[in-house]
Parts: structure tokens; sequence; C-alpha cells
């Protein structure tokens, strides 16, 4: 009977040592799942604070190698509030640049934040920032190797955060900029003119996933369903903190992803839209998302190939006051050649069309109407070794330049996921 007890007893502890290992195997596996998933997303967890990636090194033609370093604090420090701040030093122009912030959360169910921060830096000139696109990490950012045109800005900025539910995303901001174009670029308005600027703004924005469904019915993760759909509203208001201009802006964008039934190939198709009404500087127009450079040859343009870039069109070519993009490209099944060598093959068509009023009034800096519409369609070979591939592609149509060789961008692609 004693020999019957001991041997039911080593059963159970035996049990219970088995359930700890299984348990542990499964404690380490989550950890290192959101450790990927956080890597993925640009940030390197530690205990307090999370080392953001995205300051650590980068390269631009103003500043030359830019470098620092910022983060954020986690949900181990606290659930109620974060803090977050970088500090970068810019090489060639010899600056350091900052932004330091803070958010309180509100409302727990709703992800609802209220944040505040400020922030002294550059912005490339034209860009247009969808605010609710949070965090859109790369390890290599390939248009930002060839920008040129950036100006300074000294932003307070307040938002609000609010998540309707998991398919609706909303976001209200409210900053105050001080302007300082670093090229010679002066604004002509009503007889002023303008070589530096104020700007006071309203943006309010929502990201709607209609097609998205958490993974679980107690995640917090979300398996993403296309298509998706982003709205944005700005509005300058003239007078207001020393706001010089008064002008809106309406943008738009949506993201479709076509999975075929061998689940290997893809299509995605990008549609970009925006308009802007009123007195606006060309800091707040818009660019075509141009990725070449003026170099006399092919190979001497020979850079990185971007996502939704157009990789013809030259930097600072044309800018608008409303414009519309579509970038469609289709990824075949990859050729699974090796183990470790599995290129793919990508077909790419790209087309811009746009439109710009009252031209003569950015006094400085010389550019192009898209009023005619820019195409061209580009060829990819991806992975060929260590996520590096190459990419051809050809300008054609309306834009098509005179001397065959200025329409062509032979460059590398980079495509690397976690």
């Amino acid at each position: 009977m004693r020999q019957l007890f001991i041997f039911i007893s080593i059963l159970f502890l035996s049990h219970d040592i088995m359930a700890q290992e299984e348990n542990a195997v499964k404690n380490d596996s989550v950890k290192r799942t959101m450790f990927i998933k956080q890597l993925g997303q640009g940030f390197l967890p530690s205990k307090l604070f999370n080392l953001d990636l995205k300051y650590l090194i980068k390269y631009n033609q103003y500043e030359g190698f830019r470098t620092g370093l910022g983060g954020e604090t986690n949900e181990t420090l606290s659930e109620k509030f974060r803090l977050n701040g970088y500090l970068v030093y810019g090489f060639v122009d010899k600056e350091f640049k900052y932004s330091s912030g803070a958010g309180f959360r509100v409302n727990k169910k709703h992800n609802s934040w209220i944040n505040y921060s400020f922030t002294n830096d550059l912005t490339e000139t034209g860009s247009t920032k969808f605010i609710l696109d949070k965090r859109l990490f790369t390890f290599f950012e390939p248009r930002l190797l060839n920008i040129d045109l950036f100006h300074k800005h000294q932003t307070h900025l307040f938002s609000f955060e609010y998540e309707i539910n998991k398919k609706i995303l909303t976001e209200v901001e409210f900053s105050v900029s001080n302007i300082d174009p670093t090229y010679g670029y002066t604004f002509l308005i009503n007889n002023n003119i303008f070589d530096t600027f104020e700007t006071s703004k309203a943006k309010i924005a929502l990201q709607w996933m209609p097609f998205s469904k958490q993974k679980k019915e107690d995640s917090k993760e979300t398996k993403n369903g296309y298509p998706q759909f982003t709205f944005q509203y700005t509005k300058s208001l003239k007078n207001i903190l020393g706001s010089d201009f008064n002008f809106s802006k309406l943008d738009f964008r949506t993201v479709h992803k076509i999975n075929y039934k061998n689940k290997e190939a893809l299509s995605v198709i990008t549609l970009t839209a925006g308009i802007a009404n009123g007195n606006t500087p060309l800091t707040d127009l818009y660019h075509a998302y141009p990725n070449n450079i003026r170099k006399e040859t092919v190979l001497q343009r020979f850079t990185v190939a971007g996502i939704n870039s157009f990789e013809t069109m030259y930097f600072n070519e044309f800018f608008s006051d409303k414009f519309t993009t579509i970038t469609a490209r289709h990824y075949f099944r990859p050729f699974h050649i090796a183990k470790r060598f599995n290129p793919q093959l990508v077909l790419i068509n790209r087309l811009a069309i746009g439109d710009v009023n009252n031209i003569e009034r950015h006094d400085g800096v010389t550019f192009d109407s898209l009023e005619k519409g820019y195409t061209e369609f580009g060829l990819e070979l991806n992975k060929l070794l260590f996520g590096f591939g190459l990419s051809t592609t050809y300008r054609y149509g309306a834009y098509h330049l005179a001397n065959e060789e200025d329409n062509i961008a032979i460059k590398f692609t980079f495509n690397i996921t976690l």
C-alpha cells in the first residue's frame, strides 16, 4: 500500500513538473513572439523603456548622416501614462534636433489617450503624414537617402486618440508651428512676402478597416483585412496664435490586397489623393513620392527603390495642390530554387495626376504640374541575396523625356520582414 502511494505521488509530481515545463515553454514562446513583433515595429524593448530604432542612424542630402537616441516608456512602468522623446544630430548641417512628449490614458476600453509634444526638427517639403500611421517602421528607408528639400519647424502639438472599435480608429490634433525653409523660398500673398511663417492647424483623422478581425475573442491583436481606408482633414487657421495663412486640406488613402489560391502570389493596389484649398505654401503642397536624383547617367542615379515611390520622377520636379496617385504591384509566386534562395518577381505600374494653381506665388523653387498624367512601369526581382534585389523602371506617356536614358531607373531593392 505504501509503495502504491509513493508511485501515485511520483506520478502527480512528474505531471506537475511537466506542466510547469510546458507553461515555461509557452511563456518563452509568447515572450519571443512579442519581442519579434516589437522589433518589427522598430522598438528594442527593455524592462521599463523601449528604444526606438528609427533614430539610431539615417542619411539624407541635407544632414548627411543623422544619428541619435529615442524611445518611449512601456506598460511595465505605467499603463496610465507614457513618456517619449528623441535627440539626434546631423553631421553636415551640424545641428541637434529633438522632441519630447507625454501621454495620459483616459479610457482603457477605447484605448483613448491625450498627448502633448514639442518638436524641433526637419520635415520634407511636400510630404503628407497621416497622423494615424503611428508605426510605419522599416529597417531601411530608400527615399530618405536622396531628399534635399526640407523645412525646419518648431511645433507644439496636442492630440486625442480614440478607438471606436477595432475597425475604426480616430484622432484629433491641434498644432502650432514656426516654419523656416532650408532653401531659398518665398511665398507671395497679396503683396506680402513670407520666407518664414507660422501655422496653427487643426486635424481630424479616421481609419476604417471594415474587414479586419480580432485574432481571438480576448486578444488585442487584429488580423488585417482589406481594403482599408484612411481619411484626414486639415484646417490652417489664420490669426490664431500668430498663424499667417488660411487653408484646408483633405487627404484620402485606400489600400487593397488580393491573395490568390496558392497564398504565395499577391496583388497590392494603393490609391492616395489630396486637395488643398486657400493660401497654401509649398511646405504644405503635395509631391508625388519622387525617388530619382538628377545625375547624368543611369548608373550615377543607381540608388535604392521604394515601395510606392515613383522611381523615374526626379525630386522636386512636381508639386500639386490637388493630386491622385495609384500604385499597382503584383507579386508572383517565388521561385523556390533552394531552401535559402527564393527570388520573387514583381510587376509594377504607377500613375500620378494633379494640378497646381497660382504657381507664380512660389518663388525660388522651379517645378511643374502633373496635369497631363505621369506614368511609369517597373519590374523587380527581389530577395536575390540577404534581402537585396534589383529593379528597373521606365517612364512613359506624357512626361516621357527626349533623352531616352533619362526615362530609365535601375536600382537596388531591399525587402526583409520579421
